[in-house]
């Protein structure tokens, strides 16, 4: 098998070489060749993240760490251990005879899956720097390592300054939980060689020391906005000509005490590289669930590293749960809808105890907020939630459930939910269907005021909702209760395609409402795309409300106004019928750009259309006018529900030219670098379409069985995509795909032979040329069965 050992495995075989150290240490040395990933030199100066569940740090690629962030003022960035923050940032300068070099000022960055690095030079004093930083796991505290390389033939005496900036202060909404801020108190302390650091209001800590003996150590003014502290210790460190060392700085914190926080600190002097290789390894399991091996090696890179940034937004918080977070920097907290969407993604590749984790906190704080199967739309860290829930969120939640529950076939998960789908299908329609048509009423997606009449997306998700109910209650024995849902699934079916589409746009429509409401809409719109110097979108407002006024209308009635993403959901869950879904598909095309999908129509530019990176990055941000990546997955998948390979295969481009954009190694939320550096629902609008649809993979794990359809896009003449997980490890399943010559070979493995494989070939297959023994082909149902280890399928493919 070493043909299939790809890079991502590499990776983790870095490799811990002895040098001149104190202590004995062993240094951290560079990966091999091509595994990170390095920066560009015009984005130093923008955000990175060392990642960790219980702590993180944002700092600059640069090495600095500005204030940064807007949902708590210049505060998102640094060093956090949610619910509170332990530190602005810190700085290392370097004083050699008589000159000082602060190392803020990086000429090259570069990131790991797991922790990254800076590099400086000071070609003055003939030194070069290597900062390297990693979090552990399940650990509050941080490693900061300093490889130091004299490059003259000359002894150096070096002095080096480690300063940090603590602000220890509360997260987002601490004023709900009565989370005081107070000012750090800074105290050193010589049994650890370093600095306890404590918020007198609160039994909050920040302690730092290093692996060397400090020299001197002092308290400085806070240059920074808040109430923290500046402490700087210093250490002496000879070098030989042509020597290298390394040197170990370690931060640690607690919310909870100062025992907790010392006991952390001594940990990470002792046992940080142990730390590092549990880490390390459980990257590279990661790295080898759902490992995919394409033509394209950009987007099997992207998909790759999308695997590492989930782990990147798990966030845990013992006295309150663990789940992901929706991004960082601004986002690192909890989300319903965006959980919704990233956790299928998250399941499909493997990272079931996050999906777990996740969903039972939004459940259990949903429960306790609401009480009426309602799911919460965003919680901080701290427990308090700021939204209770938009309209969408509930039914997306039983969506969710039931295709978890395809991959665990864990019959216990189901009943333990379940109750909360009920529950919420029963608020859904009792208290937000106030005409009782069936469509609810409420905020859905988009976030635009006003825009909470008949919404498609809530409309569509509410669709898909009672199907996946009434999939749940046969599961469950309750066939009434199966039968009540299915129809009122198929009531919503066929009102969407009737009422929700528009001839003249060939498009559905954003949502349904009274001229009134329209009106006002309108008048809004127009004041925004005139804002935007949009004169196309204004005019064809302007023609919508001449049309309203001309043709008045007692009864609400749909109307395509924004042209918002969101038009699209019907053909994303599938309920579109195929002429409808077919022109809406070539409709959307006005509405992208070469990264992707415009998140409100009338916001697009001139890149609209364009197949080529001609971007021109606006001077201020902000999310009017945004391409995002969840739009432009939602539109992958669509094209893949209507037999669309090629097409869905250009919108995963489009977005796979965004990443690295600015982080190396990651994918901002707003395409191509603007809003959070890593974000969540990414893995959704690669998952899904990659592992679901081109592959075809359909797991039933609640029959021991994996459906397999593939669906490739033409230019994918060998793909592969290894050790799929379900039925919680029951199973890994593996797919390999071959066309050579309008022959297509189709061979599918799995560890269980326990398990039933279902092989459905192309629906275009002409004739079987051979199949695996010990299989059995269904010729009414065109399909191929086999309870071993192993099976295939050779056919031709008809020519189109």
């Amino acid at each position: 098998m070493l043909q299939n050992l790809s890079a991502s495995f590499l990776l983790f075989c870095l490799f811990l070489s002895c040098t001149n150290t104190y202590k004995n240490e062993t240094v951290l040395q560079q990966p091999l060749d091509k595994i990170g990933i390095e920066g560009k030199p015009e984005y130093l100066n923008s955000p990175f993240v060392t990642a960790g569940n219980r702590t993180y740090l944002v700092g600059h690629q640069n090495g600095s760490f500005p204030e940064l962030g807007w949902h708590i003022k210049g505060e998102m960035g640094g060093l956090w251990n949610h619910p509170i923050k332990l530190a602005d940032g810190f700085e290392i300068i370097a004083k050699v005879n008589g000159h000082e070099q602060n190392l803020n000022n990086a000429e090259r960055f570069v990131n790991y899956p797991f922790y990254n690095e800076h590099l400086f030079k000071w070609t003055k004093e003939n030194l070069k720097f290597k900062r390297k930083q990693f979090v552990p796991d399940d650990i509050e505290g941080l490693v900061v390592i300093l490889e130091i390389e004299n490059t003259s033939l000359d002894k150096q005496n070096i002095e080096l300054n480690f300063n940090t900036q603590s602000d220890l202060r509360p997260t987002w909404l601490g004023e709900r939980t009565n989370m005081q801020d107070g000012n750090d108190v800074a105290i050193y302390n010589q049994d650890i060689d370093g600095f306890i650091i404590k918020d007198d209001k609160n039994t909050w800590f920040l302690t730092v020391k290093s692996d060397l003996k400090s020299t001197t150590n002092s308290i400085t003014q806070n240059t920074y906005s808040g109430k923290g502290a500046n402490v700087s210790l210093s250490y002496q460190v000879p070098l030989e000509p042509l020597e290298k060392k390394e040197v170990h700085f370690f931060l640690a914190g607690s919310y909870t005490n100062k025992k907790n926080a010392i006991t952390t600190l001594d940990s990470l002097e002792t046992n940080w590289k142990k730390f590092f290789t549990i880490k390390q390894n459980r990257y590279q399991k990661l790295a080898s669930h759902s490992k995919l091996s394409i033509p394209d090696t950009s987007l099997q890179k992207t998909f790759e590293w999308l695997k590492y940034n989930c782990d990147w937004l798990v966030r845990t918080v013992p006295e309150i749960g663990s789940g992901i977070t929706a991004g960082i920097p601004d986002y690192p907290w909890w989300f319903g809808v965006d959980s919704e969407y990233a956790l299928q993604g998250y399941m499909a590749i493997g990272q079931k105890d996050a999906v777990y984790n996740t969903i039972n906190l939004l459940d259990s704080v949903s429960r306790k907020t609401n009480n009426n199967g309602k799911i919460i739309h965003e919680m901080s860290t701290n427990g308090a939630v700021f939204n209770p829930g938009n309209i969408n969120e509930t039914p997306q939640f039983a969506t969710l459930i039931w295709r978890i529950y395809q991959w665990n076939g864990d019959k216990e998960f189901l009943i333990k939910y379940f109750p909360t789908v009920q529950k919420g299908l029963q608020w859904l329609l009792e208290k937000n269907d106030l005409n009782n048509n069936g469509f609810p009423e409420g905020f859905g997606m988009m976030e635009i005021h006003g825009l909470d009449s008949e919404m498609i997306d809530v409309a569509t998700y509410t669709q898909q909702a009672f199907t996946a109910a009434a999939k749940m209650a046969k599961e469950l024995n309750k066939p009434d209760v199966a039968v009540l849902y299915e129809q009122k699934a198929q009531s919503l079916k066929d009102k969407i395609n009737n009422e929700f589409w528009s001839d003249e746009f060939n498009s559905y429509a954003d949502f349904i409402g009274t001229d009134m409401q329209a009106q006002h809409l309108i008048e809004d719109a127009i004041v925004r795309a005139d804002t935007l110097n949009k004169p196309w979108s204004v005019k064809e407002l302007q023609n919508l409300s001449e049309y309203i006024k001309d043709h008045p209308s007692k009864k609400a009635r749909p109307f395509v106004l924004h042209h918002n993403w969101v038009v699209n959901t019907p053909m994303e869950v599938g309920l579109a019928d195929s002429t409808k879904a077919l022109k809406a598909l070539e409709t959307a095309k006005k509405y992208r750009n070469p990264f992707g999908m415009f998140v409100t129509g009338i916001d697009r530019d001139n890149s609209a259309g364009a197949n080529e990176n001609n971007f021109v990055p606006p001077k201020l941000f902000s999310y009017t006018g945004a391409v995002m990546t969840l739009p432009t997955g939602v539109q992958a998948i669509a094209e893949n529900n209507y037999g669309r390979a090629d097409n869905a295969l250009d919108y995963l481009k489009r977005m796979t030219r965004t990443f690295s954009y600015a982080l190396p190694g990651s994918m901002y939320e707003v395409s191509p670098d603007y809003g959070m550096i890593v974000q969540a629902w990414n893995i959704y609008s690669f998952a899904y379409p990659i592992v679901h649809q081109f592959f075809g993979v359909k797991p039933q794990a609640q029959n021991k069985q994996v459906l397999i359809q593939p669906q490739m896009p033409s230019a994918w003449n060998n793909a592969s995509l290894e050790q799929i997980v379900m039925g919680d490890g029951a199973n890994e399943v593996s797919v390999y795909y071959e066309k050579k010559d309008n022959q297509i070979t189709v061979r599918v493995t799995q560890t269980n032979p326990e398990w039933e494989i279902v092989l459905f070939p192309s629906n275009k297959m002409e004739t079987i040329d051979k199949m695996s023994k010990h299989s059995k082909w269904d010729k009414t149902k065109k399909r191929l069965t086999s309870n071993e280890k192993e099976v295939s399928l050779t056919y031709t493919e008809k020519q189109l």
